[in-house]
C-alpha cells in the first residue's frame, strides 16, 4: 500500500478532504477504549460524512464509554464485540490511533485494497494507510478535525461544536496541562460560540465520579508506592479489584493522575491488570522525562508527557522494569 505523497501539513489537509469527497461507504474506528478524543473523534467524522451525504459505518472493537452518549450519533457507534458487520469496506478513516494493531480486531474488516486516512496528533504514529493527516503538535485529534472541517468548508453546529469541544477538554485536562495552546483555545471560544455549553461537558466529562471508580480509587490508593528519591510514584489495580469494585474501563480514567499530581513526583504511573499476569502500564510526565520512548521501548507509544503500553508478566517483575526504566530518563 502506497503511502500519500503529500508532505506539509496544508497538503495533508487538501488530500484528505480529496479521498473524502471523491469516495463513499466508509468505515470509521478509533483505537482500542476509546478515550474522549477517539469517540469523539469518531462522531465528528460521522457528522461530517453526513453533512456531505456519504454513507458510513462507525465502529470500535467494543463498548465505547457510556459517557459520551449525549453526543449527536453515539448510539450509531457499532461494538464489535457484539455485532460486527458481515462485510469488509474499502474506504477507512482512523482516528486518534497512533499504529495500526490499535485498530484491534475491526481490521478484519478491511480488504487486501483497502484505502485508510489516518488521522492523528500523536507522535509515536507509525504512518499506516495510504493517506495520512497528522500534526503533532496538536492538542487532540479534534483539534486537526476543526481544521478538516474548515477544509471541507462545511457549516458548524452544536453537534459538531460538542464532539470538538469534548475532543479537546478531555486531551488538555480540561485545558490545564502544556498542549493547552492559543489555538486550542481559539477554537474552544469558537466551539461556545456555535451553542456549545462548555460547563455542562466540564461537569459531565471532569467533576461526576461514579460510585465504582470511587471504591477503585480507594483499592489503587492502597498500593500507593514511591521510589526512594520519590521522583516516581505508582498504584495498581488487579482484576479482582475491578470486579469487586463493579468497576468498567471508564472508572479507570484519571487513576494514574493522583501519583503523578503528588509534589515532588515527576512520573506517575498505574499498573492495570487486563489479563492474568498482563499489565496496561499508563505513565504521567511532569515534563522531564518523555514517556512516550518509555512506553515505546516496551511496544508502546503516546505522547512526551501521556503514554502507554501493555506488559506481559507478573506485578512485581513489570513494575521493577518500568520503573527503572523511568528512573533512567530522570538521570
Amino acid at each position: 500500500m502506497s503511502r500519500n505523497t503529500a508532505t506539509t501539513y496544508e497538503q495533508q489537509l487538501a488530500a484528505a478532504k480529496q479521498f473524502i469527497l471523491s469516495n463513499d461507504d466508509f468505515l470509521v474506528v478509533s483505537h482500542i477504549d476509546p478515550d474522549g478524543d477517539a469517540a469523539s473523534s469518531t462522531l465528528a467524522i460521522g457528522w461530517m460524512l453526513k453533512q456531505l451525504n456519504k454513507k458510513f459505518t462507525m465502529i470500535n472493537e467494543g463498548h465505547t464509554p457510556g459517557k459520551f452518549n449525549f453526543l449527536w450519533g453515539f448510539d450509531g457507534i457499532i461494538d464489535y464485540s457484539k455485532a460486527a458487520p458481515s462485510r469488509t469496506f474499502e474506504h477507512v478513516i482512523a482516528v486518534d490511533c497512533a499504529d495500526f494493531s490499535r485498530i484491534g480486531k475491526v481490521k478484519s474488516l478491511f480488504s487486501p485494497t483497502t484505502q485508510i486516512l489516518n488521522i492523528d496528533h500523536h507522535r509515536t504514529n507509525d504512518f499506516y494507510g495510504a493517506f495520512q493527516l497528522i500534526r503533532e503538535d496538536a492538542a487532540a485529534t479534534a483539534e486537526v478535525l476543526y481544521d478538516l472541517t474548515m477544509e471541507l468548508q462545511l457549516n458548524w453546529s452544536t453537534e459538531l461544536g460538542d464532539s470538538i469541544y469534548t475532543g479537546l477538554l478531555t486531551d488538555t485536562g480540561g485545558f490545564r496541562y502544556a498542549n493547552t495552546t492559543p489555538k486550542v483555545m481559539r477554537i474552544a471560544a469558537e466551539m461556545l460560540q456555535v451553542g456549545v455549553d462548555g460547563n455542562d461537558l466540564a461537569d459531565r466529562l471532569l467533576e461526576k465520579l461514579t460510585y465504582s471508580h470511587v471504591i477503585l480509587l480507594q483499592k489503587a490508593l492502597s498500593t500507593l508506592a514511591f521510589t526512594a528519591d520519590k521522583r516516581i510514584s505508582w498504584v495498581s489495580v488487579s482484576l479482582q479489584d475491578i470486579a469487586e469494585a463493579g468497576a468498567s474501563n471508564e472508572d479507570l480514567e484519571g487513576l494514574v493522575n493522583y501519583p503523578r499530581n503528588i509534589e515532588g513526583i515527576e512520573v506517575g504511573i498505574l499498573f492495570k491488570e487486563v489479563e492474568t499476569n498482563k499489565y496496561k502500564v499508563s505513565m504521567r510526565s511532569a515534563g522531564i522525562a518523555d514517556v512516550a520512548l518509555i512506553a515505546k521501548s516496551f511496544g508502546g507509544g503516546g505522547h512526551f508527557r501521556a503514554a502507554g503500553c501493555t506488559i506481559p508478566g507478573e506485578l512485581q517483575a513489570t513494575i521493577t522494569k518500568v520503573v527503572k526504566e523511568v528512573g533512567l530518563k530522570l538521570q
